[in-house]
């Protein structure tokens, strides 16, 4: 028999009426989906922008007169401040609602987006992506709980996989652009920046427009009829309440913290400096790399939806162990081939596993977390694992340029950075990191969190939807289906 932990790997499950996950797409409302939309828009202006700089890396260097691994600061630089908007913005969502606090957070990365834009010096334009960073730490842990709080709990699977899915959208859209767009513009990658603020001011003005999340409307109403305490008291109750909620789980947030990195580390370490190495290790033109970087990521959206809707019947950590194996597998694809469709196989396949993974990170995040602050604990565990990850563009870049290799184009033999072994070694690691840690880990499968107080109530700090008992708080339907169980 195995292990207890292999074991618990699957989950048991939860009693489903109605039909399941069929009668659950048939009962979404109109409005739940369009609260679902604004979410994956929201993440996916999010990495549209991040991707700008990646996709733009050597024609960056010579704008500024840099090398490519001094432009990778900038990316660094992203993630290393964007822990601090995940906790201001994750703060003012649990605390005040999903609604606006997204809103002022797209507007605030429009205006960063302009900014970026207009830099004319590299030092302005690190400064910039630095701020960048702020604004783009918030909006994943306010798009998460956005786009997953309202939907039934059989769909949160598939949706979470979809959601997440907006940062391989984001990307593929960016190289769209970049691909088409930009070689006809006399603005050159400027026009990447432009285009990624009409995205994040229409995503704005859409939230605007659309009502309240459902939980929150619910504990309002909760509220007037018990009489709410004043806008001072509820901050009060909301800053001891988090205390508590820290000092109750700390070891929760230690283990989200340790799963970001290695996470974010598979990610930026698959994704950032891809588009680089191809044209420098293996001499392909910048078109070349950018349509096997779309390639790559049609293999990501499609590894997300498949992973998030598997999760909901296999359970969420062996759903990321599988991908992650997928990963490992077709490494040697990624990086041992020297023609375009072998490696562009290679990017379908790498990326199917490593956002398949990651399409199940979402909901396992937010089920994972004491649930009145599943904006913030998701988010700051997120971006936590992401300013310890800060480094990997770099780490890539200067390995690659102390391990080299030559290649040949148009008959000219040239020393270049073995940017391939750097990253299949990199991403070996991780992926055998990641099992470990993804197996040893919780599970709170299929939890209904949308029934827990809201972060500015008593008792909020100590709620847990596995001991959750009585009437349903949420407007959800809940009759006939069992509590979310830890397993």
């Amino acid at each position: 028999m195995a292990p207890g932990f292999i074991r618990s790997l699957i989950p048991r499950r939860e009693t489903r009426s109605g039909g399941g996950i069929f009668a659950a797409l048939k009962s979404l409302t109109f409005l739940q989906l369009l609260q679902f939309c604004t979410g994956w828009l929201a993440w996916t202006c999010d990495a549209f922008d991040f991707f700008c700089v990646s996709l733009s890396v050597n024609t960056l260097a010579k704008q500024f007169d840099k090398q490519p691994k001094e432009i990778t600061t900038a990316i660094t630089l992203t993630l290393l401040f964007r822990s601090f908007g995940a906790v201001i913005f994750g703060t003012l969502s649990d605390r005040f609602g999903r609604k606006w606090p997204l809103v002022v957070n797209l507007l605030f990365c429009c205006s960063i987006e302009i900014a970026t834009s207009f830099v004319q010096t590299y030092t302005q334009f690190l400064a910039i992506r630095a701020l960048f960073g702020v604004a783009m730490g918030g909006i994943w842990g306010l798009a998460a709980s956005t786009a997953l709080e309202n939907l039934p709990v059989e769909l949160r699977g598939l949706g979470s996989g979809i959601v997440q899915q907006g940062y391989a959208f984001g990307y593929l859209f960016a190289s769209m652009v970049n691909l088409t767009i930009v070689p006809h513009s006399s603005h050159g990658w400027r026009t990447l920046f432009w285009t990624a603020a009409c995205l994040s001011s229409s995503t704005a003005l859409l939230r605007s427009l659309i009502p309240e999340s459902a939980v929150f409307l619910h504990a309002k109403a909760i509220e007037r009829e018990n009489g709410a305490p004043d806008t001072g008291e509820k901050t009060k109750i909301f800053i001891r309440e988090t205390k508590t909620m820290l000092r109750t789980h700390w070891k929760r947030c230690i283990y989200a913290v340790l799963l970001m990195t290695g996470f974010n580390f598979l990610s930026h370490g698959s994704q950032d400096l891809y588009p680089t190495y191809l044209e420098t290790s293996k001499g392909f033109s910048a078109h070349a790399a950018t349509v096997a970087t779309m390639i790559g990521n049609s293999g990501a959206i499609s590894g997300g939806a498949i992973a998030g809707w598997a999760s909901q019947y296999l359970g969420r950590r062996l759903t990321i162990v599988i991908f992650i194996l997928v990963v490992g597998a077709f490494i040697p694809l990624w990086i041992l081939p020297s023609s375009f469709s072998a490696l562009a196989a290679g990017a379908f396949w790498v990326q199917f596993g490593v956002q398949g993974a990651w399409g199940v990170v979402p909901i396992q995040l937010a089920e994972m977390s004491p649930p009145a602050f599943r904006a913030t604990f998701p988010g700051v565990a997120y971006q936590l694992g992401n300013m310890i990850s800060a480094a990997s563009a770099q780490i890539e870049a200067i390995g690659g340029n102390n391990i080299r290799t030559t290649i040949t184009v148009n008959g000219e033999t040239k020393n270049v950075p073995d940017y391939a072994t750097v990253q299949g070694i990199l991403i070996g690691v991780v992926a055998a990191y990641l099992i470990v840690v993804t197996i040893l880990g919780p599970e709170n499968h299929a939890s209904h969190f949308e029934e827990a107080k809201t972060a500015f109530e008593e008792g909020a700090g100590h709620d847990e939807m596995y001991e959750h008992k009585g009437k349903p708080r949420s407007m959800h339907e809940t009759e006939g289906k069992e509590e979310g169980e830890t397993v």
